[in-house]
């Protein structure tokens, strides 16, 4: 196995991930906070940092049929939520590209 680089966010307002504490998003990125994830509350983010993703699959969501990829923890490979890689409906087209990080998954630095 070899070294693993993290990112470090800079900012006052920063997401965890609640196993490792490895920096996963910043405050200023948060798209919306009204989503519902696996685990109850989730945020939807324009970028996150230090995650993997996994293969692409097709779930049937509240809001309907995605292409989806579940997103691990780079460091400790806790899942965190998952990316909208294609969403099918076009009222939910503005999803594409984004990330949605489960509350429950997280710690909150700096609030």
């Amino acid at each position: 196995m070899g070294l693993i680089f993290l990112e470090s966010l800079p900012g006052p307002k920063i997401f965890k991930c609640k196993c490792c504490n490895a920096h996963s998003a910043s405050h200023e990125d948060i798209v919306s906070k009204d989503f519902v994830g696996r685990f109850g509350r989730a945020y939807l983010f324009k970028t996150v940092v230090n995650i993997s993703l996994g293969p692409n699959e097709e779930r049937q969501l509240l809001s309907g049929l995605h292409t989806v990829n579940d997103i691990y923890c780079s460091c400790c490979q806790q899942i965190l939520g998952w990316r909208y890689e294609k969403a099918y409906e076009e009222s939910q087209k503005y999803k594409e590209g984004k990330y949605i990080l489960e509350k429950a998954r997280l710690l909150k630095e700096g609030w």
